[in-house]
């Protein structure tokens, strides 16, 4: 995994968008409708990524799929640069699906589907 190979999945969601939220360059944050889905930091390396719960980040980490992401809440995860692809993709695609479905019924609305 590479920051490229995030940005190219992330690009691939209908409606998400990248910024650098907090200025200075090298933090590359993926969002849906405003709300952010997936970071890429400038120093850490992997990208983070919101899980569903606590429960479910503890659960992760235990697993050794990721750790703590830091600076965020403790239901997101960090993902290291050698997760394996299809793991890469499931787990970038499910926050995509968790943000979207916090978004207002008229936002949602408003984007193209998503599988």
């Amino acid at each position: 995994m590479s920051r490229k190979r995030v940005n190219a999945i992330c690009k691939s969601f209908p409606g998400a968008e990248v910024s650098d939220p907090w200025g200075g360059g090298g933090h590359d944050a993926w969002k849906i409708g405003g709300k952010m889905f997936a970071c890429i930091g400038a120093t850490m390396p992997g990208v983070s990524v919101k899980t569903e719960s606590i429960e479910m980040a503890e659960m992760l980490i235990a697993a050794g799929i990721g750790a703590r992401a830091p600076y965020f809440h403790r239901s997101w995860i960090n993902l290291p640069f050698n997760t394996p692809g299809d793991e890469l993709r499931h787990r970038l695609a499910a926050s995509y699906r968790l943000v979207r479905s916090g978004l207002s019924k008229k936002m949602q609305s408003s984007l193209p589907p998503f599988d």
